[in-house]
C-alpha cells in the first residue's frame, strides 16, 4: 500500500506544475486539504529545500498572501538545525507568545481569525545575513509574522545606515544589490531608466 502523500510534497508538486504563476494563499490551503500547516510547508520547500518561492517581501507587484515559484531550480538551502529543546526552551522563555504581535499559541489570532495561532521558531539575524541556531538569536513567531519577518531584523536600519552600508560594499555585491531591486521594483526600475 503506498504511504498518503504529506502536504509539503503537494505544495512542490502544485509549485513546479505552476511555475511562473501567481498563486493565493486560498489556493494554496486547498491543495493542502484546508491544512492549517500549508504556510509552514511552504517555508519548508523554501528554507529547506531550496526553492525560490516568492512574497510581496520579495517582488513589489506581489500583493501579502501571494507566492510565485519563478523557475524549478532550487537554490542551496540551510539545514534545520535547532534542536527541539532549544525550541522547548526559547517558546517557554518568550512565553508562548509571538514577540512580534503579542499572539498567544492556540487562541484565534488576530490577524486572521479563521486559524488558531501556532508559533514558530524565528532568528533575529537571520542565518543568511550570518545569525545562528543559538537560543540568544531566537524567538517565538506566530505563522503570520513569521511569514513578513523573513530576512528582517528587529531593528530596521535608517536610510543613512543602509546607504553608508551599500557604499561601503564591494562593487560586485551592488550589482546584485541593484539586480535584486529591480527585480523587487521592475515598474520603478523603467521609469527611473527613461
Amino acid at each position: 500500500m503506498a504511504r498518503p502523500i504529506g502536504a509539503k510534497e503537494k505544495l512542490r508538486e502544485h509549485f513546479l506544475s505552476n511555475i511562473g504563476r501567481v498563486m493565493d494563499s486560498e489556493e494554496l490551503r486547498e491543495v493542502c486539504s484546508n491544512q492549517t500547516e500549508w504556510a509552514r510547508r511552504v517555508r519548508e520547500l523554501r528554507t529547506e529545500e531550496g526553492y525560490q518561492i516568492l512574497t510581496h517581501n520579495d517582488r513589489s507587484d506581489l500583493k501579502p498572501g501571494q507566492y510565485i515559484l519563478e523557475n524549478s531550480k532550487p537554490q542551496p538551502a540551510f539545514e534545520r538545525a535547532i534542536s527541539k529543546e532549544t525550541r522547548a526552551f526559547v517558546l517557554d522563555r518568550n512565553g508562548f507568545t509571538c514577540q512580534m504581535c503579542g499572539a498567544v499559541a492556540g487562541e484565534l489570532h488576530q490577524y486572521d481569525p479563521s486559524r488558531k495561532t501556532r508559533l514558530h521558531i524565528g532568528h533575529i539575524i537571520d542565518k543568511s545575513q550570518g545569525g545562528d541556531d543559538s537560543s540568544a538569536n531566537l524567538r517565538a513567531l506566530c505563522s503570520v509574522c513569521n511569514e513578513g519577518a523573513s530576512n528582517l531584523t528587529l531593528d530596521r536600519p535608517s536610510i543613512q545606515k543602509l546607504l553608508i552600508q551599500v557604499r561601503r560594499a564591494k562593487a560586485g555585491d551592488q550589482v546584485e544589490l541593484l539586480k535584486w531591486l529591480i527585480g523587487k521594483f521592475p515598474k520603478q526600475a523603467k521609469e527611473f531608466l527613461k
